[in-house]
């Protein structure tokens, strides 16, 4: 993956599926623009031959945070 910034995303703290956490992890990547840096990341995670080698992947592609995190971030833009 290049070195763009990873967007944050809301993956602390939800379901611990590695398919739910994978599909907040790629809307998160679509809505800042990278459909292709999406696409590739589930490409990897399903091919992945663990639990903690498709979290290492996901985290290659965001940053991960809690909702909260994003709420107060939102919030202070906003002032």
């Amino acid at each position: 993956m290049s070195e763009k910034k990873k967007p944050m995303s809301p993956i602390i703290g939800a379901d611990g599926n590695i398919f739910n956490i994978l599909g907040i992890a790629s809307r998160t990547l679509k809505d800042n623009g990278m459909t292709e840096e999406a696409a590739e990341m589930h490409n990897r995670v399903t091919s992945s031959g663990s639990y903690e080698e498709a979290l290492c992947i996901i985290t290659d592609y965001i940053t991960p945070c809690c909702q909260e995190e994003l709420d107060e971030g939102s919030l202070s833009q906003q002032l």
